[in-house]
C-alpha cells in the first residue's frame, strides 16, 4: 500500500534576505503574483484525495488561492525557533555569532531554546509516516520551504546536515511515493 504526497512550497511573504525565523506574515504582493503565474500548473493538484497545509498564513493563502480547500495540519508548522522567532539570520548572527555557528554545525543544538533541527526533521517525518496509505491515494500539502526541506531529508534518509544543501523555492513541488519509513522521490518530466 503506497501513497503519493506532493509537497508545494508556499509562495513568498517577504524578499529572501528579509525572511524571518518562524514567520507568520501573509503573502506579499510578489507572492500573490507568483501564485497567479503558477496556478495553471498547480491547480490540477486539487484533485488529490486529501489536501493539507501548514497553519501559517502564507501556506493557507497559497493553498486557498489554488483552490485546494486544505485542512491545516499543526504538525506541518515551521521549526520552533524559540527566542529567535521573528528575527532574520543576519540579525541573530550579529548578536549571537557563536550560537548561530553551533546551531548550523550540530543538528541536536537548540541555542535559541526552541526545536532542534533533528527534532524538526523527525516531526515532519512522523507526519509523513502517519498519512493514510490507501494504495494509489494522493495527497497534496502546502507548507513552508523549511518543511519541504525537512521532508526530503527524512524521506531520503539523508544526514541532517544535508538540510542546509536543499534549496526550496516558493511554489516548487516535490512528490514522495511510499509508506511509513519507505519513501521514494519522484521527479516530474517537464510538460
Amino acid at each position: 500500500m503506497s501513497v503519493r504526497i506532493t509537497l508545494v512550497a508556499a509562495a513568498r511573504s517577504s524578499p529572501k534576505l528579509a525572511e524571518r525565523f518562524d514567520d507568520d506574515r501573509p503573502l506579499d504582493q510578489t507572492g500573490w503574483h507568483e501564485v497567479q503565474f503558477a496556478a495553471h500548473a498547480l491547480v490540477p493538484l486539487n484533485v488529490a484525495d486529501l489536501r493539507y497545509c501548514s497553519p501559517t498564513a502564507r501556506s493557507r493563502a497559497t493553498a486557498d488561492a489554488l483552490g485546494f480547500a486544505p485542512i491545516a495540519q499543526p504538525a506541518l508548522r515551521d521549526c520552533d525557533m524559540g527566542r529567535w522567532r521573528g528575527f532574520t539570520l543576519s540579525e541573530v548572527a550579529a548578536v549571537e555569532p557563536a550560537a548561530v555557528d553551533a546551531w548550523l554545525a550540530d543538528p541536536r543544538s537548540t541555542p535559541h531554546g526552541g526545536e532542534s533541527l533533528l527534532a524538526f526533521i523527525s516531526r515532519i517525518g512522523g507526519w509523513l509516516d502517519t498519512r493514510p496509505a490507501e494504495d494509489g491515494g494522493t495527497i497534496v500539502a502546502v507548507a513552508e520551504p523549511a518543511v519541504v526541506r525537512a521532508a526530503l531529508v527524512y524521506a531520503l534518509k539523508a544526514p541532517p546536515s544535508s538540510y542546509w544543501n536543499v534549496d526550496v523555492r516558493p511554489l516548487s513541488t516535490v512528490t514522495l511515493l511510499g509508506t511509513a519509513g519507505r519513501w521514494s522521490l519522484r521527479l516530474q518530466m517537464a510538460a
